[in-house]
């Protein structure tokens, strides 16, 4: 067996994870030379006797071309950190996955990517502005990697598949189940028109840990993480941290300071651990090199008035009289704080208004 067959091999062994891995890769200069090792000298390297028994009896020519059969028969490729296609963004963290199980297009992670995660419960307002910014990232040439959780990662994949560069998702689970399964359309078509990836080989039982471990490969595949509504619990800030610990950017979409879903979100901003964004602008003027100039000359006229909704357009006619106070608009639309601050935060991310000095907002 050549040395990616024997990596493959070991990362399908049962009880064998990241660390054994490292263990045994740090310690010979070539992963076929584990083969010749006796079962003492494996003991010796304080495997536990179970793993000792997995490498000796287990790890087989005939074993890994059984397993590559089968991925070949599912129509899942593999690709491993020995490979020259393994993304280099990737391969410089500090725990990159040895394998990955992958459907679709590998190519798309050649080109730049951005993650966007956030809670699996948004609001209408998060929901759209997940799809708005994916759909404007995906047409400005950068994919949108996400997990394939319900909510915003949903709206970022739904969002980044109508524009160019589509968009990648990363399981929390094996690359053979669906999940949620409500997201089975979803799933298919990322694997026709994006990439699906996982580290986690087929048959594998999920559990809670797989999750927070994956957000760690979205993190590491992206020059910058976007986060849009996040608990102050939320799985979404582990990525944040990932994409922190990467020395990666940081991306914090604002929310009403009333709702819970934005807690997180604002905790971000004010420990000044990401950069707060209130458009799509805001993201790639961190990125210059990448953004051609009638690419981004074209995202700044998409933001017309065709694209307002009605609530939109009824405050955009008070502020076509002159400057209001948000007291002044609540008077003035009789709708609801909430509702307002939801229109006016997605009226600023669209710059269709400003906000000045005293809560005033402008129409631009």
């Amino acid at each position: 067996m050549d040395n990616r067959m024997i990596l493959i091999g070991l990362h399908e062994l049962a009880g064998i994870g990241w660390k054994t891995i490292l263990k045994l890769m740090n310690r010979f200069m070539e992963p076929k030379d584990i083969l010749t090792l006796t079962a003492e000298s494996l003991a010796g390297l304080h495997l536990q006797s179970k793993q000792v028994e997995e490498i000796t009896s287990t790890l087989t020519p005939s074993f890994v071309e059984q397993k590559l059969m089968q991925y070949e028969k599912l129509g899942i490729r593999i690709l491993t950190l020995l490979d020259p296609e393994y993304p280099a963004i990737l391969k410089e963290t500090a725990q990159p996955p040895w394998v990955l199980y992958y459907k679709g297009h590998l190519e798309l992670c050649n080109q730049p990517l951005l993650g966007m995660v956030g809670t699996r419960t948004p609001t209408a307002y998060g929901k759209k502005i997940a799809e708005d910014m994916a759909l404007s990232l995906s047409r400005l040439g950068f994919g949108v990697v996400s997990g394939l959780a319900r909510g915003i990662d949903s709206a970022a994949h739904q969002g980044a598949l109508q524009g160019k560069a589509k968009t990648i998702a990363v399981l929390g689970c094996a690359i053979d189940r669906i999940y949620p399964p409500e997201n089975g359309a979803l799933y298919r078509q990322i694997e026709q028109q994006g990439l699906i990836l996982s580290e986690y080989p087929i048959g594998m039982q999920t559990h809670p840990g797989m999750f927070p471990l994956r957000n760690r490969i979205i993190a590491g595949l992206s020059l910058g993480v976007v986060v849009v509504e996040a608990a102050q619990d939320s799985g979404s800030l582990i990525t944040a941290a990932a994409a922190l610990e990467e020395s990666r950017d940081v991306f914090a979409v604002p929310g009403a300071i009333t709702s819970p879903k934005s807690v997180g979100v604002l905790s971000l901003i004010k420990e000044g651990a990401a950069k707060m964004i209130t458009s799509v602008e805001d993201i790639i003027e961190e990125y210059p090199h990448l953004v051609k100039k009638k690419e981004a000359a074209a995202l700044q006229q998409s933001h017309s008035a065709h694209e307002l909704t009605q609530d939109e357009l009824e405050i955009i006619k008070i502020l076509s009289i002159e400057p209001f106070s948000i007291d002044d608009l609540l008077e003035q639309s009789q709708y609801t704080f909430g509702h307002l601050h939801s229109v006016l935060l997605s009226l600023l991310l669209k710059k269709a208004i400003i906000q000045l000095p005293g809560s005033i907002y402008m129409k631009t």
